[in-house]
């Protein structure tokens, strides 16, 4: 975190950085929801926060807090995060699967005087269940000049990109491959034709049985609390037919899967298309949708975890940051394997009373 600059002026400046930034995280983790938390939980420990910085001028206020974050640049907080991850993730030893999607701060926005909420699009690994990296979008519409951007910033080689339909965008099909990866990209109502097209084959080709037409089926089933649910995948390379193949780099299958839940006497079913880079490996597909739910999964915790819609932040790049504040102590307590079996909530309470446990998760930052 020393790339970022310090915006204060020298000679009003008490603590380092480094060392609010530092504190800021620690409170995060430890149950912190408000600046004013923050402050309270570091004079609360100033014991234990002096045996790593230098306190000699005190905690700072909820103020300093509040400015500090305020006036960090938000590009340059991102970047930080995304080089600290990039740090920290072991590649596990087949391929990642990196799901790229977007989030609206609800607590971000102004409508007295016209603010939207800002939106943040963010990268999740499966190989560590971790954020890897977020640029902020002024609105959700943006998201289409916001996932180059983060793809720019991260390490995808060799991994399964997924981006939800929004990002099912040729030249950022390009962009994945350029960076030497592979894609699965969802294909919706935006892409109607593209949509029609693959929707007609799937129904032609699974009412003959796929006959005399190559590809590959996987099916996973889960059962738990009166509830099963069945997933079907299939994947197909017999795509030679497709008009629009070629526009589409290194374009080498569709996909479909069909999602079944059955609890008690009710059973629902829904559909979904995909394109993807990937001609063959059925398991790899199933295993890369499958995997950019986990995205959601994210997205959920930040909110039940860390209370992230709840937070009113909206002057200067302070919400921005505080995004990038919130996935650092998300990343960091979700690392934790020492009580892995505790929910998000329960370990950050543990954080706020018991150093010792505070100290060993704190390992990972």
């Amino acid at each position: 975190m020393k790339s970022i600059t310090d915006q204060r002026q020298p000679a009003k400046v008490l603590h380092r950085l480094e060392d609010i930034l530092f504190m800021a995280v620690v409170a995060t983790i430890a149950n912190a929801g408000c600046w004013e938390d923050v402050a309270d939980f570091a004079q609360g420990k100033k014991e234990w926060f002096s045996k790593y910085i230098d306190l000699s001028n005190g905690i700072p206020s909820h103020d300093t807090f509040e400015r500090v974050f305020r006036w960090i640049d938000g590009k340059e907080f991102e970047r930080s995060f995304i080089l600290w991850m990039r740090e920290i993730c072991t590649e596990s030893s087949g391929m990642r699967v990196i799901a790229i999607d977007g989030k609206t701060m609800r607590g971000s926005g102004d409508t007295s005087i016209g603010r939207k909420p800002l939106h943040i699009v963010s990268a999740w690994t499966d190989a560590n269940n971790m954020v890897l990296g977020q640029v902020k979008t002024e609105e959700k519409s943006n998201e289409i000049k916001a996932i180059p951007a983060l793809l720019t910033l991260l390490d995808v080689r060799g991994a399964v990109v997924t981006i939800d339909a929004m990002g099912t965008q040729k030249e950022i099909a390009r962009q994945i491959v350029q960076q030497k990866a592979d894609y699965v990209l969802s294909v919706k109502g935006n892409q109607p034709a593209m949509l029609e097209d693959i929707q007609l084959f799937f129904e032609t080709e699974m009412s003959t049985d796929f006959e005399g037409i190559s590809h590959e089926h996987h099916l996973t089933l889960d059962k738990g609390h009166g509830r099963l649910e069945k997933r079907e995948y299939w994947l197909t390379n017999d795509i030679g037919w497709i008009s629009w193949k070629k526009e589409w780099k290194n374009l080498g299958g569709i996909g479909m899967v069909r999602r079944t839940v059955t609890k008690g006497e009710e059973t629902t079913k829904e559909t979904a298309y995909f394109i993807t880079s990937l001609s063959k490996n059925v398991g790899l597909f199933a295993r890369a949708v499958r995997g950019h739910w986990g995205i959601e999964s994210m997205h959920w915790s930040l909110d039940v975890v860390l209370n992230e819609d709840k937070r009113t932040v909206r002057k200067d790049n302070g919400a921005q940051n505080l995004a990038v504040l919130k996935r650092i102590a998300l990343n960091i307590i979700r690392a934790d394997q020492g009580f892995e079996k505790a929910s998000g909530p329960r370990k950050r309470f543990r954080a706020s009373w018991d150093s010792k446990y505070l100290e060993s998760i704190l390992q990972n930052l």
